[in-house]
């Protein structure tokens, strides 16, 4: 290959690259024409691509990228298979190849600059589409907010509840308050009595000052009683 021929490869895998959202390395050998082609035609029924190019220039393209912890599985005879949609898709697919058996077999993959043991890509095959992922976010994030708006909604009518409280509280203290005022201007009335009462108990001693007034009659009958006398 030309070296003008190998910067061009090198730059259409970059680009590949750069809107891919999954890419394993896989090996593979011993493959019949027609079970190659089915792999092919399985990988692009889920928008994957499978290519199979020169580690060198494998090693230039995804320098200084979110894929380059692919460098690890590169050597040998490799073959590189991306995602441009959906990267669960792939993995389920790529995970259906155990039908190939020992011809067949996953290095490990990069997602989102996370690298992937075949383990974990097993794993991910397991997890649902992504419609159905989706679906079940949206079902989590719906959920926190009909509570919240609940949550805003109470307050508001607690205080409501507490507003009409204390004015209606506060309309009870208005003639609460208007009716401790006569009590205070009865208070001199109620004391008057008390003094009058006080007054007959200075009653006797003036009683007794009086007397004299009351003997003076007494002492009337006798005066009048000396006429009788003379008339004796």
């Amino acid at each position: 290959m030309k070296k003008e021929e190998k910067g061009t490869t090198v730059a259409a895998l970059a680009a590949d690259f750069g809107r891919a959202s999954i890419a394993l390395i896989s090996e593979y050998k011993g493959m019949k024409a027609g079970e190659s082609d089915d792999m092919r035609r399985r990988i692009r029924a889920v928008r994957g691509e499978f290519r199979v190019t020169k580690n060198t220039l494998l090693r230039r393209a995804i320098k200084d990228t979110k894929f380059g912890a692919l460098d690890s599985h590169l050597g040998g005879p490799v073959g590189l298979i991306l995602s441009y949609a959906d990267p669960v898709e792939l993995a389920k697919t790529v995970n259906s190849f155990k039908d190939f058996g020992d011809k067949f077999k996953i290095r490990g993959g990069v997602l989102d600059g996370k690298p992937l043991t075949p383990a974990e890509i097993n794993e991910f095959a397991n997890l649902p589409p992504r419609e159905v992922i989706l679906a079940q976010l949206l079902g989590l994030l719906q959920a926190p907010a009909t509570h919240l708006v609940r949550l805003l909604n109470e307050p508001g009518s607690t205080v409501a509840r507490l507003l009409d409280a204390l004015g209606r509280k506060a309309g009870e203290a208005g003639p609460a308050a208007n009716g401790d005022a006569p009590a205070a201007t009865e208070a001199p009335a109620s004391e008057t009595p008390a003094a009058s009462a006080q007054a007959p108990a200075a009653g006797p001693a003036a009683a007794e000052d009086a007397a004299p007034a009351a003997e003076t009659p007494a002492a009337a009958p006798t005066t009048s009683g000396e006429p009788g006398a003379t008339e004796a």
